[in-house]
């Protein structure tokens, strides 16, 4: 499709519109809390990068690495010379850089391997140098820094900007924050994505959540009708995705029951615009007191007999369903 070739493209365009409004906002620090690349960085692609954050004319920007684009011994992370404006927290310990005029603090550590199971942050505390100190973290499962919230959020940082988890949320209002994705990345993706914006005054912190994304990826369920057919149902999807958006991105998911002499044709339906998978959960509508009387005296008949008084839509249904598709099918 069409989309899946742009992606990448759009994925860089949405990145440098986020740069061009810290130039125009004159924003004083973009923090970027890991996973910059969802895989390990090209030289030409750091360079494209570092070449956006030099244009900055007042922003310093501060960045760590993730699990996905993780330290290793080749890694052009190491070698690299970024521009002035540019200051990378690689070390494995935390460490931080001071920013005086801004009377700020930045705190992070990244990663050198793709999984670190130690709650490195747990113990972690602001050093007090800075009346305004940050804190870049990555993680939050089992395989990547568990964390403690408490724990976290009794560190006295001023405010952690949280990575690894690509759906935006907030861990605590206006002080611990999963920015998510700039761009959703993955089909399970869902929802908008964006950036976190925020404001360290004498007041305290305040932030708000700007979305930014080109597109969403949506999963949609598709109740099919028993007159249902493939050509039908790619007419439905074509209507749900112009309702939803043509732009967008969607698994279609589909439920209920189906003619039992229809079997849909889950990648012509997948061509009816921005999918990436159709999802065939439908079940056969057999008449099934009809097939039990016919078949008392033999293995069908006995195979409907166990599965008496069992509700349609249960599991125990959809079962004796699949059964009888594959004992019908063996005739």
């Amino acid at each position: 499709p069409l989309y899946s070739r742009e992606r990448g493209r759009e994925i860089w365009d949405t990145f440098e519109r986020v740069v061009r409004v810290c130039e125009e906002e004159k924003t004083d620090l973009l923090l970027i809390a890991g996973d910059l690349f969802h895989r390990q960085p090209l030289v030409r692609e750091l360079k494209e990068v570092d070449y956006l954050f030099s244009e900055l004319t007042h922003t310093k920007v501060v960045l760590i690495a993730g699990n996905h684009d993780h330290i290793r011994k080749d890694s052009c992370y190491r070698t690299f010379r970024w521009s002035g404006n540019v200051y990378p927290l690689f070390g494995e310990s935390p460490e931080y850089v001071d920013f005086p005029e801004l009377d700020t603090a930045v705190y992070g550590l990244s990663y050198h391997r793709k999984e670190i199971r130690e709650p490195l942050y747990d113990n972690l505390r602001a050093g007090q140098v800075r009346s305004v100190e940050i804190l870049l973290a990555h993680g939050g499962d089992d395989s990547h820094i568990p964390i403690d919230k408490r724990a976290l959020s009794a560190s006295g940082f001023t405010y952690i900007a949280m990575g690894h988890i690509h759906k935006p949320q907030a861990i605590e209002k206006n002080r611990m924050i999963y920015a998510g994705a700039l761009e959703p990345v993955d089909k399970n993706d869902t929802g908008a994505h964006g950036y976190v914006k925020g404001e360290i005054s004498a007041a305290g912190v305040r932030t708000s959540w700007i979305p930014c994304a080109k597109r969403e990826y949506i999963h949609l369920k598709l109740p099919v009708q028993r007159e249902d057919t493939t050509g039908s149902l790619r007419d439905e999807i074509a209507e749900l995705t112009e309702e939803y958006g043509r732009e967008n991105i969607y698994k279609i998911i589909l439920t209920g029951r189906r003619s039992a002499e229809i079997i849909f044709d889950t990648k012509r339906l997948a061509g009816a615009g921005n999918i990436t998978e159709v999802v065939d959960e439908t079940y056969p509508a057999y008449d099934i007191p009809r097939l039990y009387e016919e078949n008392q005296n033999n293995i069908l008949g006995r195979f409907i007999g166990h599965f008496t008084g069992c509700e349609e839509g249960s599991a125990e249904y959809e079962a004796l369903c699949e059964g009888l598709e594959a004992l019908l099918e063996s005739r």
